[in-house]
């Protein structure tokens, strides 16, 4: 394996890390920057557990090369700070059960109010399915999303 420094933007700080370039971006938000909130699910980017925002599209960042990620802006769900209308939504309803999956479900729903800011039920529930939830709190995540809105 060939490594280099490699240099990207999570959060709005820059940081070099030294890898392979084909690395998963999740690989080095969570080992090399201590970022936990994104999560490992199924490693093939079918879950949602390790969403991140990529100049503010949601995408699975276990199959993203972290090379992919120069010049571009990276937000991971402790970017938010807690601060956004969508996890204070979430709180208000309860709607987590386990957490597992709720960082890859707050930046896809981020992402979708970001480009749609009053999205339908059914807008909402199309987004969310690329998030895999097995607590199957699906149902008060979609409410708080509309909350937000």
């Amino acid at each position: 394996m060939d490594f280099a420094m490699i240099d990207i933007e999570v959060n709005g700080a820059r940081h070099s890390v030294a890898c392979a370039p084909d690395t998963p971006l999740l690989y080095v938000l969570r080992n090399d920057l201590g970022l936990a909130g994104s999560r490992f699910g199924c490693g093939g980017g079918q879950c949602g557990a390790c969403f991140v925002l990529v100049d503010g599209r949601a995408m699975a960042s276990c199959d993203l090369p972290v090379s992919f990620a120069v010049n571009k802006n990276i937000t991971t769900i402790e970017g938010l700070r807690g601060e956004h209308p969508v996890q204070k939504a979430l709180e208000r309803h309860q709607a987590a059960q386990c957490g597992y999956c709720m960082g890859g479900i707050v930046m896809n729903a981020v992402a979708l109010l970001s480009t749609n800011p009053k999205p339908t039920e059914a807008q909402i529930r199309q987004t969310l399915d690329k998030n895999l939830c097995r607590c199957g709190s699906h149902n008060r995540v979609v409410r708080a999303i509309l909350d937000a809105r």
